[in-house]
């Protein structure tokens, strides 16, 4: 199998976006690379994760099967090196603990929380095991 680095793009769609996007950038600490409205809906915004990967959001459409994602549906783990400050600043921009920041067996600090809109959120300091194991 091929390792070479790849960019992962995970994708949610929101029922209020704005709001979704000012917690993801201003409470998550996501960056926007670029976001695209057609009037009060976000058409495709793309946000990137400072340690790579990042995530492409848009406002929930009406009906589509084209590309079906039901609001609140969604769950991410993110790397981070900062696991109680990623944790407070989400609870203070509006998400509620699931997990309040612990250890775990395999060598990882980690916390999760559920955002306004309901999708799961983990985040700790496991980048994943080594190539190879």
């Amino acid at each position: 199998m091929d390792f070479t680095p790849h960019f992962f793009w995970a994708s949610l769609h929101a029922r209020d976006a704005e709001a979704m996007r000012t917690f993801l950038c201003e409470g998550m600490g996501f960056v926007e690379q670029a976001c695209y409205r057609e009037g009060d809906r976000i058409v495709h915004c793309e946000l990137r994760w400072p340690f790579g990967g990042g995530l492409m959001m848009a406002s929930v459409k009406p009906v589509s099967e084209e590309w079906r994602l039901e609001p609140g549906s969604f769950g991410a783990y993110l790397g981070t090196d900062d696991v109680e400050g990623l944790f407070a600043r989400t609870l203070a921009a509006g998400a509620t603990a699931t997990l309040a920041p612990h250890d775990t067996p395999y060598g990882s600090r980690e916390a999760a929380v559920r955002d306004p809109e309901g999708n799961q959120w983990s985040f700790g300091t496991y980048t994943g095991a080594p190539v190879g194991e």
